[in-house]
């Protein structure tokens, strides 16, 4: 490792200059639409609450409203966790860019849900497919539920599309990733998500309940996980990652200190994420769900940390993150209807599902920097899978029965016909949408920019500003 100081040239002035130039066209335009639309300016007070009188709200509804709203915050500080895991496992010179586009995964992801995606999800359904109204939040969505339901979903949809930059990341345009991330938002994710959770297809297979994703091993985490596949292979790996015969070489990331702490934000994230999907400050089952959450990652990180030390000889702190980080996905769909032992199966399976995972996509010339599709993509039709085999019928509120607890094969076939369905979902249209932006506008930063590295190529600055950090 050596340390220079770099100066830009004038043909590097000039395309930051343009690109600054069309970066700012677009967000007016953006604007101009928003405050263009006269479906949004309201009036009116929000309505929900004008039946009671302040001191008269109902004690249960007023637990639900906190306990939503709480884990809607919580489920916000995994944005920090993502952020930190992955700039930590790339290189100090993408740092800057990393969580630039973890932020703007949220900026972006607040918008196009807002304007569209809450209405495509949860909107009046039309024949199973997709909502029908509440643009904007507004007319009947202006409303105290309402607003309290869209906190809770948009930390969600966030999630999904923060899940791709760990992908995508060293060398994916910004600009591509802004447009990127409106498209799931609004689009990709909520479709998916009306089929699940919004009263659409899928929930009413007539298998088993029904395709059952308690709080979204495939509505965010496999969405998440496989338009993030189809944007790294649109992409293509990065310099340096396979020598002349294809053997992947390892990229080490600059900071494992940085991304350990990400990993106890997601964990502490999770929280919410999980227990929240109770959607009832009364449901007393938050308490199986929170153990359930907490076995499943703790299993998870044993198991892969046991098996790399058995392959490798070494305890290898990146890959037990991902462990755990692989259980806390695996349990997100059958955290509400398993018990305490069946967690921890179910995060240990997951463990060693993404350490395999990892091998098989390096094999296949596939670059993925941070573990994304394998954590959060392969793990999530894990999730899915292993409510088919593991639900004991246990949690009265919603009885699901897996094959394990003589539930029969019904309810695996619904989550196996999901699972199916979300992988040729989210793959499908993510590839489409890496290469429609790849054929308009270029999605990969030029070899220049990949080496010197993207924080002062896109952004002008660099994380450690005393120092630039070069590869020799």
């Amino acid at each position: 490792m050596g340390f220079t100081q770099t100066h830009e040239s004038n043909s590097t002035r000039e395309v930051r200059s343009m690109r600054n130039k069309k970066l700012l066209l677009m967000v007016g335009l953006i604007a101009v639409i928003v405050l263009a639309l006269p479906s949004i300016a309201l009036a009116a007070d929000p309505g929900g609450l004008a039946t009671y009188e302040a001191a008269e709200v109902p004690t249960a509804l007023a637990l639900d409203f906190i306990w939503l709203l709480i884990a809607a915050f919580l489920v916000f500080i995994m944005q920090a966790g993502f952020a930190a895991v992955e700039a930590g496992f790339c290189r100090a010179k993408n740092t800057t860019n990393l969580m630039m586009k973890n932020m703007m995964d949220f900026v972006m992801g607040s918008l196009g849900y807002f304007a569209v995606g809450f209405a495509f999800m949860y909107g009046a359904d039309a024949a199973g497919i997709i909502g029908t109204d509440g643009w904007f939040m507004a007319g009947d969505y202006y409303d105290v539920t309402m607003y309290r339901d869209f906190m809770f979903q948009v930390v969600f949809a966030a999630t999904a599309a923060t899940i791709v930059s760990g992908a995508v990341a060293e060398r994916l345009k910004f600009s591509a990733y802004l447009v990127y991330s409106i498209v799931i938002t609004a689009v990709i994710y909520p479709i998916y998500g009306h089929w699940v959770w919004g009263g659409g297809w899928l929930s009413a297979l007539p298998f088993g309940a029904g395709h059952v994703d308690f709080a979204g091993s495939g509505v965010v985490h496999a969405v998440g996980g496989f338009v993030g596949l189809a944007g790294a292979m649109v992409l293509g790996p990065r310099f340096g990652k396979f020598d002349k015969d294809g053997k992947p070489r390892a990229i080490p990331g600059h900071n494992i200190a940085l991304a350990t702490i990400g990993l106890f934000l997601l964990w502490f994230g999770w929280f919410g994420f999980n227990p929240g999907s109770t959607l009832s400050g009364t449901d007393l089952r938050m308490a199986v769900i929170a153990v359930n959450t907490n076995m499943a990652a703790a299993a998870g990180a044993a198991v892969a940390l046991l098996i790399t030390k058995f392959k490798t000889g070494i305890w290898d702190v990146g890959m037990g993150i991902n462990g755990a980080l692989a259980g806390l996905v695996g349990i997100t769909a059958p955290c509400a209807f398993v018990s305490g032992v069946d967690s921890v199966i179910i995060g240990a399976i997951a463990g060693a599902i993404v350490i395999i995972s990892v091998y098989t996509l390096e094999n296949m010339g596939i670059d993925d920097p941070v573990g994304a599709v394998s954590v959060h993509g392969v793990n999530g039709i894990w999730g899915l899978i292993a409510v088919g085999l593991f639900a004991d019928g246990t949690y009265t509120a919603w009885p699901v029965t897996g094959l394990f607890y003589g539930g029969g094969a019904d309810q695996l076939i619904a989550q196996l016909i999901g699972a199916g369905v979300v992988i040729a979902w989210a793959f499908g249209t993510g590839f489409i949408v890496f290469k429609v932006m790849d054929m308009v506008m270029g999605i990969r930063v030029s070899p220049e920019e990949e080496i010197q590295g993207l924080d002062l190529q896109e952004h002008g600055s660099s994380a450690y500003p005393n120092f630039l950090i070069v590869e020799e």
